[in-house]
């Protein structure tokens, strides 16, 4: 099992940002070989499910995720949102925060525990290293569409 934390700051409204994090079928623009199915009818609440399936051929796997707490953004409140891993391959939770920052914009927050079964605990901080990029990268990326999308 691994915990990590994920902090970035962008230029786009709390709310732009939000939306972008949270608009589950985007995440698969951003992260390679990965589709992204929403299995509840919208807006995303609690109780959303979606699964996100990532690999090729045989050796793909499904990691289906329930939202289990869900608070947008609202007059200066931050957004926050937390994620329950429901896969038999991959389980945990990830947390999202989306926050006013202080230089403007905002300033994002994820956190996520992370176990991927059949994996020894000595692959957690190899597991941690990557996990830590991968979620960087797709944070990064889905970010990068709030920015252009305000512009």
């Amino acid at each position: 099992m691994v915990l990590f934390v994920l902090e970035r700051v962008a230029p786009a409204s709390v709310s732009e940002a939000w939306r972008c994090l949270t608009r589950w079928e985007r995440h698969a623009d951003v992260v390679p070989l990965t589709r992204v199915t929403v299995a509840t009818p919208p807006p995303t609440g609690e109780g959303t499910v979606f699964v996100a399936r990532s690999g090729i051929g045989a050796l793909a796997f499904d990691d289906p995720m329930e939202v289990v707490a869900w608070t947008p953004p609202r007059e200066g409140r931050p957004g926050a949102c937390r994620l329950e891993k429901r896969g038999t391959f991959v389980t945990g939770w990830a947390e999202i925060e989306v926050h006013a920052s202080d230089r403007g914009g905002s300033r994002i927050v994820w956190r996520e525990e992370l176990r991927v079964r059949w994996l020894p605990r000595l692959c957690d901080r190899p597991l941690a290293w990557v996990a830590r990029r991968m979620f960087g990268r797709a944070v990064d990326g889905l970010l990068r569409g709030a920015s252009a999308e305000q512009a």
